[in-house]
């Protein structure tokens, strides 16, 4: 086979969190398989993104008071960290807010705009009197329809999991002003893909999709397809729709012309050609991976937007199943939502990539993370079975014969299991090439079985205490340092960093065209001193990922207790109940009133005048005559409107109001707070 040229995606992960092993699944599985293409010898580039555009940016940048860009750039340090420390090797990774993304988005769109598939049409939408803003869907806030849960937001219950539109909800109000929202007609865009009907039929059968993928795509096409809205009104973080002012590209319009523009930005650094990839007719092959989650939008919305705006569609793409943790959606509570970070604070990222390529297929049913099956079975086939094969030869070969290497391996059963296992080497090679992991894995396995049982039938840990059977332990440990590198080989794609520590101990670099070989190492091949190469998973580790896992989930204190004092710093504060004579505003003054407290006959009759920043929750005519308590020993405070001579106690949260402290019924004015 000519080298090929191979250009790759994966789903962008999105810019407001944290990358899960769920994610991983995908990133694995894509990384997987383009390692295995560039040491077959082909040009195979891969490319991804942070999504960054949406609402859902927005909010949490607020919730933390940055911005949004601070946001972004924070996020994506984290996700490529992440993503390089459990070895994802992408060629390049870029961002979807960045000007090429927009210079694409901008040209698409008006491609398609000049071919007739661009319409707008006028619907109702929520709008804020208040802010003189028509509402995305999540800054509009309310009581589920489905489950009456309040303060949800305006797609979907986090309690439920229901679906509806912002007006379904019930007493829905703004997230920014907190006004009720009016519903208002307001200009879309709409992407006609009706229009496209026909050419997405056709692309949708013609292979390039999982034959379940495509089963359902029919089943979509059944009805018809509805023209897509593409846009989005302010406030909104993403980019603004030529000549549309206050108009913004839908995040899922943009989201997957960041794979053009993650290559663009790579071909700009490297030289490469953009056009010879992305134009129409190129023999170049393009792919992407995607979770099955998103593949209406991979599958009907992104080869229309390709097929209206004069470029060319996938040549396939490849859908995957969710992952489950012991047989259960991954939950906090019970610790098995596991972010990428926490797994790498207690366990080696190897692990977690066998243990998804002994379980992945080409085709789209979820796959189980079973912790007990996981120890188990790296610990089986990685350390027991793999490793054990070059820990149990190597030895000898340094000690006795100066790490050098005989090429010849007659020993019994020797040369025929080595024959054989170099003779799986095309049915391997096909497992990668259509992304049948598991097929791949359990060759490997097998091999690595057989490997072992030669071993074990020549044993030579007892044939060398004779000097007469010096060349037989010569051949049987050199057997056994040919199997391991094939063996190793085989496993290059899928645990690289082993492969690695692997190639510096055989003193050699691996292609898959010396896999091929039937050719052992030649005589005298010097191999270097045996390191350990991986470590077992021990129980406790993955016990502590779980709890730390737990730890994270838990609620976060949003007002920590301050900290300690000693009983006698107490002590000195003189509480007391007050009851209120007089309360009146304060001119000039936002949040103040002015109170005129009486603490009664046991400090002689004693009035005091405190400013409580109250005014915001109560009215004065409905606090006189009631009962509160006061710090009554606060030194007074000299304020541009007068005296304040104590502090009124009030309860305050972050977005609940102020609450004035009552004492109960029965107490009195002067009365110590004990």
């Amino acid at each position: 086979m000519n080298n090929r040229r191979i250009l790759v995606t994966s789903a962008l992960p999105y810019a407001n969190g944290s990358i899960h092993l769920g994610h991983l699944v995908e990133y694995i599985q894509t990384d997987i398989w383009t390692r295995f293409q560039k040491m077959c010898g082909h040009q195979c580039i891969y490319v991804c993104a942070d999504d960054a555009h949406g609402t859902p940016i927005m909010i949490r940048a607020q919730q933390e008071g940055i911005t949004a860009e601070a946001l972004i750039a924070k996020t994506k340090q984290e996700h490529e960290q992440d993503f390089a420390d459990f070895h994802v090797n992408f060629d390049n990774y870029h961002s979807t807010h960045s000007e090429e993304n927009k210079h694409f988005a901008t040209s698409i769109f008006k491609s398609l705009q000049s071919n007739g598939y661009i319409n707008t049409k006028t619907v109702t939408d929520l709008f804020d009197p208040s802010e003189k803003v028509f509402l995305p869907d999540r800054f509009v806030r309310g009581t589920c329809p489905k489950c009456k849960t309040e303060d949800q937001y305006g797609d979907n219950c986090e309690a439920c999991g229901a679906t509806y539109t912002p007006s379904d909800l019930i007493n829905p109000r703004s997230a920014l002003s907190g006004a009720t929202p009016v519903e208002k007609e307001n200009l879309h865009y709409f992407f006609k893909l009706s229009s496209l009907e026909p050419a997405l039929k056709e692309w949708t059968q013609s292979g390039s999709l999982q034959t379940e993928i495509a089963n359902k795509i029919s089943e979509w096409f059944s009805d018809g397809l509805q023209d897509w809205d593409i846009s989005r009104d302010a406030p909104y973080f993403g980019f603004e729709i030529p000549d549309a002012p206050g108009k913004y590209f839908y995040v899922w319009l943009d989201a997957p012309i960041g794979y053009m523009a993650s290559f663009k930005n790579y071909c700009d650094r490297t030289g490469e050609d953009f056009d010879s990839f992305w134009k129409p007719g190129s023999t170049t092959e393009l792919y992407h991976f995607i979770g099955k989650d998103i593949a209406y939008f991979h599958t009907l919305f992104w080869p229309a937007t390709l097929m209206g705006s004069g470029w060319r569609t996938p040549t396939s793409v490849y859908c995957h199943g969710f992952l489950t943790v012991n047989g259960q959606k991954m939950s906090k509570s019970r610790g098995t939502f596991i972010k990428a970070r926490t797994y790498l604070n207690h366990l080696q990222p190897e692990y977690l990539r066998y243990y998804f390529a002994a379980k992945l297929n080409e085709g789209v049913s979820d796959i189980d993370l079973n912790l007990d099956d996981f120890q188990q079975r790296v610990n089986s086939d990685v350390v027991g079975k793999l490793v054990n094969i070059a820990s149990r030869c190597a030895g000898f070969i340094n000690k006795k014969f100066d790490s050098k290497l005989t090429s010849k391996i007659t020993v019994p059963d020797g040369e025929g299991t080595y024959l054989a296992a170099v003779g799986r080497n095309s049915a391997i090679k096909d497992c990668y090439e259509k992304r049948k992991y598991s097929e791949a894995m359990r060759i490997i396995m097998a091999i690595a079985d057989t490997a072992n049982q030669v071993i074990d039938k020549n044993k030579p840990w007892e044939r060398i205490k004779d000097e007469a059977n010096r060349e037989e332990v010569h051949q049987v440990c050199s057997f056994g340092i040919n199997m391991f590198h094939l063996l190793i080989g085989y496993l290059k794609p899928v645990m690289p960093e082993l492969a690695e520590k692997s190639e510096a101990f055989l003193n050699t670099e691996i292609s898959w065209a010396d896999l091929a070989s039937d050719a052992p190492f030649a005589e005298g091949h010097e191999i270097n001193k045996f390191k350990p190469l991986i470590t077992r998973i021990e129980k406790e580790a993955i016990d502590k990922m779980i709890e730390e896992t737990k730890q994270d989930a838990a609620p976060k204190a949003s007002d920590p207790v301050s900290d300690e004092i000693s009983f006698d710093d107490f002590a000195k504060l003189d509480l007391r109940v007050a009851r209120i004579v007089k309360a009146q505003h304060v001119d000039g003054a936002d949040k103040l009133l002015q109170l005129t407290l009486d603490l009664g006959e046991p400090t002689g009759g004693l009035q005091k005048n405190v400013f409580a920043g109250i005014k915001s929750a109560y009215k004065p005519e409905d606090l006189e005559g009631k009962f509160v308590v006061m710090v009554a020993n606060l030194a007074p405070r000299k304020m541009r409107f007068g005296l304040s001579e104590g502090m009124v106690l009030a309860a305050s949260g972050t977005d609940s109001g102020l609450f004035v402290i009552h004492p109960d019924e029965g107490a009195t004015p002067g009365m110590r707070v004990k």
